[in-house]
Parts: structure tokens; C-alpha cells; sequence
């Protein structure tokens, strides 16, 4: 008995249309294997091969046009496609200057070093004066160091100088100014303009970090303090340029008072002044630097430049040699603190107070992990997430390893909280630290509610419920209970910075109070024990450890590990093939421009911090605005 088809019209359009659908889908998962397959096969096939042997009498170009970053915090995907298009990354990490130059400085196929640092951007002089310190070893090897520019920044003509000699292009410039701190005072506008009331509560007099929301000009304490430490770093800068360019620092600051009067007498030439002030050596056009480079070292015309050079990246796969993963020697672990200090788990480029902790965690269960050095670069944020840090900084003690802190350019507030409690901390002379204080800051929008109609009533079961709505006038009850959170903070501030600097509460409070410090003046009242960079905290840690010679233990950064993918599209891009395939194709530019990070942060640090959660009725603040 045959049967017939009993789909109506309606079943059968639906019908047609699930099929088209999986036919679709099965076109789009096939032609997605194809193309991952191609790609597998092109990198078999194109394997590693941009890493090319180096030449005698090569010279190193380094020419980062990027910020200096103690980590980065872009993925190694987004990287690795910048590169393959010739951008460079948008960030530099100081690790790897500092290990190009190092390298360099023993590699005999080196011949000299050309530093173009007129385009990388630096948060202070502290990793420049180390950057500056590893050009100097440099130089002591024999390695001639050319500088040039087309103009410089106070901070880009500092590292500029310490080369052997330095150029400007002939409408160049280099101003030295002197360095400043304005900020912007918001109260008229918040309080008067918008009804915004803003409410401060904090411990010391210096802690100004709030001071913009609350009034319209600077407290002088805050004047008091600023100009203390940003004097100390200026006179410290000139000291340096003066020695480097063999002048003296009262010179330099003649001729910055007499600038106007010195740029008239050469008719606004910026660059015959340079010469004049004895910055530069002489005034070059880029291809006269070239023409220079390729005399005194290997004329190459199938070269950038017609010179034999090797780029700062491509050096730097060099001196990473092989993976380290079957190296079995003790490690020194570096754990990288870099950023705002916010509660939670936080991508690099931001301090979490779970996600370092973990970092820090992971250290101390490693048994091949002897001793630890935490890389400070902070001017603090949430006095919470600080503590669940230093919480792990005593935890890697109790199991019997050292820890040695390194402050970077800034390691104040709680950048001082997660570090106060390390065997040893190293600063440079320039690093801005200090900063003990406790804030909060609370707006209510009662008034600006009402100047759109909007008012707030209702009822409460107790005088309390509902005292921190900010939609309500604040208490003076409110206002003694977060008082309160406050004191007890910065009591808990003083009383551990003693116990760690091993000195008594009311001695720390003496030079707390929220004062900023240069490295030099905090050295000299016990908040830091020895000047030197990150890698003199290594060799400390590992003294400290009993590791033997710097040949019997290694280094070993703790920090988010690439996925397999990104391991392997980043060997991928590196390769020949695949260089030649990314800059010819349209997809690859699409992937980039997806890829690629944003320049900016959506949220600022008090947006980050002030974000209450699990019901905190108030968060309190261990923060600094205090960069150069």
C-alpha cells in the first residue's frame, strides 16, 4: 500500500529552509578547516626562518617606537600581527631592552648600537636611568653608541645621552623645561554647577590624591611635598645630562632661564640652539646618520639605510635563544605588579588583588622557585585588594623564600602596601615612592537630582538603613562611620609598614601622612634599602637564596602563559611564508584592526575603585596621582 506525502505547504517551507541552514553551516565549518589547514601547512612549510644568523660587524638598531612597559598588555596574537605588518608593537617591555643590551654587549657579530628613542614614550626617569645604566655597560664593552633624533623629549633626550654621540635633524628641537604638575580642580563644577556633593575622609595632611573633587585649587601642603620630590628628581636629571654631555648642571639651568632670550639670538632655530647648549654633537639629516653608519661600519645596498643592521625585535629573538621549559636549575621567580591595584581577577596592565595574589601563590608552590622578586609600578588603588597581596608576600616567606622588591618608577600608596614587608626593596635614586595615607571619597546626588525634579523619600526600619543611598544628604552619622573606616586603615597602614621596616608606628607616622618621596629621600628615612634595578633585586634574591653563580639558576617570569593557538600563530606570523601571506592580505588587515587593543582604558582608577561590591557600603583608597 503506497503512502503519500502528507506535508502541508507550511512544514514544507520550513523543511527547506532547516536544510538550506545545514548546508550553509556545513559549508562555512569546511571552508574554515580548509583555511586552518592551509595555514598549518604554510607553517610547516615556512617554519621559523625569520630568525636569520647574524653577520660580523652588524649594527644594532634600536627603535622602539612604543611605550615602556614593565609587561605587556596586549596578547601575543594582536602583537605578533603588528609585527608581521612592520607597525612594531604599541609596547616595549624593559625586560627586553634591557636584555637586547645586555646582549649586545657581549655579542662580537655587534659592532655598535644606533638608539632612535625619539618615539617611545616612558611614566619616568627611573626605567630610563636604568635603560641608561645598561648603555653605559654597553659602552665600557667597546661598543660604539650613535644616537639620533628629529626632536626630543626631556625623558627621550636623557636616555638620547648616553650615547657616545648624539644628532638632531636640522629642524629638530630639544626643550629642557624643568618638570611640572598641574592638574585639574573640579569642585565648581561638581558642587556649584551639577549639585555633585563630594565627600573626602582621609588620614594626613599630604595625601592629596582626592584633593581635585573636593577643591579648586591645590592644598599647600600638596604644593609643599610636590615640589620637595619633583625638585629632588630635576636636579638629579641635570646632574645626569650634565655629566653625560660634560657640562655642569648650573649651565643647563642658565640656559633654560635664558631661554627666550637664547632662541631669539639664534632666530628661532631650535637646533643651533642645541648645538650651542652643547646637547647635540652636531645637527644630521637621517640619511646623512645612514651615510655615517655605513662608513664606519659594513656598507649593505640591499639594506634599510645601506648599512648591515639587525631591528631591535628581530635581535631580541636572538637573545631569547631556545625555550627554557626542560631547564631544570633553581629559579628566581619575577612576579610583575604593574598598574591600578583593583579587588578581583585583572588582565595585565592592571594590579588585581586575586590575580596577583595568584601569581604570587603559583611562585611559592613551585618547588623550583627558590626565591621571588615582585616588580612594583603602581601608585596603589584599593587598600583591600593591597592587603590580599602582601598576604601572599608573607605566605612565600613563611615557606622559606626570600623576597626582594623592585620599585620601577612609581611604587606609592599601595604600591608601597604589597611591597613593605619584602626581605629587601630596591628604587632608583628617581623612582617616586611613599604616598601612606588612607582616603574616601563619596559623592551624593541629592541636589543634582532635584535641579531635573527628581527627589528621594521613603522610609527605613532603623536610623541607619539606607544611610549610605547616595541619593540621600549624608550624614554626619555616615560621615563618623567612614571616618572611622579610614583611621582604622591608615592605623593598620603605619602599624604594618613598621613591623616590615622594623620601626615603631609613631616613626612611620613621622614620614607617612600621605608625603611622596623621591627614592633618594625615602632611602634616607628607612622606607628603602639599596638603589639599584630589577636585576640587582634578582642577584640579591638569589644571594639570599644561596643559588651559587648567576650560571647555576635562571630567571623565570610568573605570568599568564600564551595558549597553544597563540603559541602557535605566533611562530606561525614569525615565519617567512607567513610574513609574505599577512602583508598581501586583505583578511590578515581585517584580523589586525579586530585584533588590536585599544589605546586607551574605558574606566579610570576611582570608577575602577569605587565600584562597591558584595555590599561594601564604602571602599577605602590607598592611591597616589603622583607620576612625572
Amino acid at each position: 500500500m503506497s503512502q503519500t506525502n502528507t506535508r502541508g505547504p507550511l512544514l514544507r517551507a520550513i523543511v527547506g529552509v532547516w536544510d538550506g541552514m545545514n548546508f550553509v553551516r556545513r559549508l562555512v565549518l569546511n571552508l574554515l578547516f580548509f583555511f586552518l589547514l592551509l595555514l598549518i601547512l604554510l607553517a610547516l612549510a615556512g617554519g621559523r626562518g625569520g630568525v636569520k644568523p647574524l653577520q660580523a660587524r652588524t649594527t644594532l638598531v634600536v627603535a622602539p617606537e612604543a611605550q615602556l612597559v614593565e609587561q605587556y598588555t596586549s596578547d601575543p596574537v594582536s602583537r605578533s600581527l603588528q609585527a608581521s605588518f612592520g607597525q612594531g608593537p604599541a609596547e616595549v617591555q624593559l625586560r627586553d631592552v634591557l636584555k637586547v643590551l645586555e646582549s649586545a654587549k657581549d655579542d662580537g657579530n655587534i659592532e655598535r648600537v644606533l638608539l632612535r628613542v625619539d618615539r617611545m614614550a616612558f611614566s619616568g626617569f627611573a626605567s630610563i636611568r636604568e635603560i641608561g645604566a645598561a648603555i653605559q655597560a654597553l659602552r665600557d664593552s667597546g661598543k660604539q653608541v650613535v644616537a639620533y633624533g628629529e626632536r626630543f623629549t626631556q625623558g627621550q633626550y636623557l636616555l638620547a645621552a648616553q650615547a657616545d654621540e648624539v644628532y638632531l635633524d636640522p629642524q629638530g628641537e630639544i626643550m629642557l623645561l624643568g618638570l611640572s604638575g598641574y592638574r585639574q580642580f573640579y569642585r565648581e563644577g561638581l558642587q556649584d554647577k551639577l549639585g555633585i556633593d563630594m565627600h573626602l575622609f582621609k588620614v594626613g595632611e599630604y595625601k592629596s590624591a582626592a584633593e581635585p573633587f573636593i577643591r579648586d585649587d591645590a592644598s599647600p601642603e600638596s604644593k609643599e611635598a610636590d615640589l620637595f620630590w619633583r625638585g629632588d628628581v630635576w636636579q638629579r636629571y641635570l646632574a645626569d645630562v650634565a655629566r653625560l654631555r660634560k657640562t655642569t648642571p648650573q649651565a643647563l639651568t642658565a640656559s633654560i632661564e635664558s631661554l627666550p632670550e637664547g632662541i631669539a639670538a639664534v632666530e628661532g632655530d631650535s637646533a643651533q640652539y642645541a648645538v650651542r647648549q652643547k646637547l647635540v654633537d652636531g645637527l644630521k639629516t637621517r640619511e646623512e646618520v645612514e651615510n655615517l653608519l655605513a662608513e664606519r661600519g659594513e656598507a649593505d645596498e640591499d639594506a634599510s639605510g645601506g648599512f648591515r643592521q639587525v631591528g631591535f625585535f628581530d635581535y631580541l629573538r636572538h637573545a631569547e635563544g631556545p625555550a627554557a621549559a626542560a631547564d631544570r636549575r633553581p629559579q628566581v621567580a619575577v612576579v610583575v605588579a604593574e598598574g591600578n591595584i583593583v579587588e578581583g581577577r585583572q588582565p595585565p596592565g592592571t594590579i588585581g588583588g586575586d590575580s596577583t595574589a595568584a601569581l604570587l601563590r603559583e611562585a611559592r608552590d613551585d618547588d623550583d622557585v627558590k626565591a621571588v622578586v615582585l616588580r612594583v609600578n603602581s601608585g596603589g588603588g584599593s587598600a583591600f585588594a593591597s592587603e590580599i597581596i602582601r598576604r601572599e608576600i608573607l605566605g612565600l616567606k613563611a615557606a622559606d623564600k626570600p623576597v626582594v622588591v623592585s620599585f620601577g618608577d612609581v611604587a606609592a600608596s599601595g604600591g608601597y602596601w604589597i611591597s613593605m614587608d619584602a626581605d629587601r626593596i630596591y628604587a632608583d635614586p628617581s623612582t617616586i615612592t611613599g604616598s601612606i595615607g588612607i582616603f574616601g571619597l563619596v559623592p551624593t546626588f541629592p541636589r543634582a537630582l532635584e535641579k531635573i525634579g527628581v527627589h528621594t523619600d521613603g522610609v527605613a526600619t532603623t536610623r541607619m538603613a539606607g544611610a549610605f543611598d547616595l541619593s540621600r544628604p549624608l550624614s554626619p552619622e555616615v560621615g563618623q562611620v567612614i571616618q572611622s573606616y579610614i583611621d582604622k586603615g591608615y592605623r593598620d597602614f603605619i602599624t604594618r609598614v613598621a613591623q616590615g621596616r622594623k620601626r615603631t608606628p609613631e616613626q612611620i607616622d613621622e614620614i607617612a601622612r600621605g608625603r611622596v618621596w623621591t627614592g633618594t629621600q625615602a632611602k634616607e628615612r628607612g622606607l628603602v634599602d639599596e638603589f639599584g634595578g630589577v636585576q640587582a633585586a634578582v642577584a640579591d634574591a638569589a644571594a639570599r637564596a644561596k643559588l651559587g653563580e648567576p650560571g647555576d639558576w635562571r630567571v623565570r617570569y610568573v605570568e599568564r602563559q600564551a595558549t597553544p593557538f597563540e603559541k602557535w600563530f605566533t611562530g606561525f606570523v614569525q615565519g617567512r611564508i607567513g610574513q609574505a601571506w599577512l602583508k598581501d592580505s586583505d583578511l590578515a588587515q581585517t584580523l589586525l584592526a579586530r585584533a588590536a587593543p585599544q589605546a586607551g582604558r574605558d574606566l579610570r582608577m576611582l570608577e575602577q575603585v569605587l565600584r562597591t561590591q558584595d555590599g561594601a557600603p564604602v571602599k577605602v583608597l590607598a592611591h597616589c596621582f603622583c607620576g612625572l
